[in-house]
This record gives structure tokens, sequence and C-alpha cells, in this order.
């Protein structure tokens, strides 16, 4: 059992008593800096934010609704290398799980790392963030998280949740250092944290914080939470199978496509360094797209668009974490998102895989198992 010890909440003010803890952690000999979301000074989106100074901490935000980018990758790029620092990072648990797999693929290590998670309350899409945000981003915070915790005195701030939100069946972090609890507790007075790892318990003890032991009303919450979410997510499997089944109704879902590749950018575990769509590979020539066009008596522009989102399927589905970047990224709203996690699910669960949940886990086709698939080979 991990240790476990609480934070107090003065006033109600949960933002203020999760500043002071990571305050109170990068105060610390051990720790060089904290990877957080933070509000930018210029603008109200909250954005990932490197930060060596205890004192710059007053923007910190992680319960807003607001997740911009999945931070996976800008972890991966901190730590790919040595750097002689020690970085602490606050990640959503999608975000922890795409790091999980970006260190699987040798694009990142957790080496001098202290990985530290938090439940997730979900959050809004990008546009739709920045009209509910308002002139009051904190206030709107407030008002957000008291609503999702299921406060008595709170008022429904409005907005929904992105459908990959909705549809998330795992919004409480795993594989990591730390873990700050808060569905099913009474937030207006305490959150846990718990030391999930001996660098965690460590550190956990260091801090002095008083020990606790997890409520009964926790296991209950996230229950009743994973039910709901993974009946979402199911539905939404079933919508998007009934219209993506067959290659013409494929081509209708994703005939909105334009080949920006916003996608390919936002997904955090699309590591690529060079992207074969981005090459002269699908350069063609003039008189190639004439007869395309004679033949067929006429073609979509630009071409290549349905293959383009096979080959990412091909290559991205097994280690997929269901965050819905790809979807936030598009310009036409095409439901990308619904699309891989569908696909993603049946993927994964042939390989009784769950991306991002272990670092212990080899990725799918990584490496042989004689028993696999015997249905298939016929021995």
């Amino acid at each position: 059992m991990a240790l476990t010890a609480k934070i107090t909440v003065q006033n109600g003010d949960l933002l203020t008593a999760l500043r002071d803890f990571f305050g109170s952690l990068l105060a610390r000999d051990d720790v060089d800096a904290l990877l957080v979301p933070q509000h930018l000074l210029m603008q109200k989106m909250v954005m990932p934010t490197l930060v060596s100074d205890p004192g710059q901490l007053g923007a910190l935000d992680p319960l807003a609704p607001a997740f911009p980018l999945n931070g996976a990758k800008l972890l991966a790029r901190l730590t790919r290398k040595p750097s002689g620092a020690r970085i602490a990072a606050l990640l959503r648990p999608c975000e922890i799980r795409a790091f999980i797999e970006l260190v699987k693929l040798k694009q990142g290590t957790t080496d001098n790392l202290l990985l530290i998670g938090m439940d997730c309350l979900g959050a809004f899409s990008n546009t739709d963030y920045i009209r509910w945000a308002g002139e009051d981003p904190p206030a709107a915070t407030q008002r957000f998280y008291q609503h999702a915790l299921g406060s008595k005195n709170a008022d429904d701030p409005g907005g929904s949740l992105a459908p990959a939100c909705q549809s998330c069946e795992r919004p409480f972090p795993e594989a990591v250092d730390l873990a700050l609890d808060l569905w099913g507790l009474d937030t207006a007075r305490t959150i846990l944290v718990e030391g999930c790892s001996p660098e965690g318990e460590t550190l956990l003890k260091d801090l002095n914080l008083k020990a606790a032991e997890i409520p009964d009303q926790r296991r209950t919450a996230l229950d009743e939470l994973v039910a709901r979410r993974t009946a979402t997510r199911d539905a939404m499997f079933t919508a998007t199978r009934a219209v993506t089944d067959d290659l013409e109704k494929l081509s209708t879902y994703l005939a909105a496509c334009v080949n920006c590749y916003n996608c390919r950018v936002a997904c955090p575990v699309c590591y690529c360094r060079e992207c074969v769509f981005v090459t002269d590979v699908f350069d063609h020539e003039p008189l190639q797209y004439l007869r395309w066009a004679a033949r067929k008596g006429q073609i979509k522009m630009p071409t290549d668009t349905v293959f383009y989102h096979l080959t990412r399927l091909a290559h991205m589905s097994t280690a997929c974490v269901g965050c819905g970047q790809c979807s936030n990224a598009c310009p036409n709203d095409i439901p990308v998102m619904e699309l891989f996690r569908t696909v993603a699910h049946r993927t994964q669960q042939a390989f009784a895989y769950q991306a991002g949940r272990s670092l212990s886990e080899p990725p799918p086709l990584t490496e042989f198992k004689e028993d696999e698939f015997q249905e298939v080979v016929g021995i």
C-alpha cells in the first residue's frame, strides 16, 4: 500500500493549496525546475511552463479545463539528454501515458525525473475554453472544479467537456512517483497525496505532511465515474464503427481533410523526425493527377487523405492514449479522436496491452511471444 498524506485546504481555496504544495517542492535543493500548467501573463490560456523560482507559481492552475497540447512531447524533449538537473513534472493522466510510451520508444527518460499526476477533471476544446474562461480565468476554474467534484453550493459552470474527456475511463494517474487524489474527497478541506514509488515515498516523508488513509468513498466515486465514462466510450465506439466500417464510409468520414497534418503534429506519440507524407513521395506529377481525374471522372483534391489516416492508424493504434489532441487540432472539426480510439481499443485488446499503463510492459510487436495469436498462425 502506497504511503499517503494529506494536504490541508484553507478556506476552500484548492488552487492556493496546490500552489503552496508545489512551491514547497520547488524550494527543495534536489528539485531544480517544475513543469506545470500555468496561465500565461499575456493571455488567459493555460500552458505548460518550466518554472525554477518558487515565487513564480502564482499563476499555476492545473484544475482549469484547458488542454491546449499534450505535454508528453515537451517532457520527452526535456529529458531525452542528460542535463544534470532534476525536473518535477505535473501531467494529466493521458499525458503521463503518452510520456510512458515515448520512454519505451527511447524518446525520453525517467532518469532524474519526479513524475507527478493528479486526478483529471477533464477539459474543454481550445476555442471553447477561451470563450468560457472570460476575464477572470481563476474564478472560472474555481466554478469548474467545485461543480466537477460535487460541491453542494457550486454553480454549473457551463460548457461541455471534449469528447475525449467524456469517454476517458482512466482519469487517474498511473506509473507516477506522486499522485494527487481529488475524486471522492471533501476538497474544500483536504486532498491526498500518495507516494507511488520508493522515490515518491521518500520525498513525501521529507515534506512532513500528516499521514492519512484513502477513504472508501474515493473508490466508490472512482468506480461510478469509470462506469459512466466507459458507457460513453462504448457508445462512441459503436457509433464510429457504424460510419467507418467500409472504405466508402471512411472516405465520407474523412472527406473534409485538407492534409494539414495538424493531427500528426498534435499527437504526443507520433514521434518520427521525418514523416513520409511531408517528403516528395506524395508530391505527384501534374500528369498523374490528370490521369486519375480522367479515369474516375473526378478526384478529390488534395489526394491521399484517406491513405494518410490509414497509415497513421497502422503506426499509432498500439500507442494511442486517447488524449484527443488530434481532434483538438483539426481545423475542420473531423472527429479524428473517435476513429483513432475505436481502432486503437481493438488493436490494444488484441495484444492484451494498454498504452502507457506501465514502463515494464513492452510495446506490441517489439518482442516475440510463442503462444500469441494461435488462431491466426494455426499452430
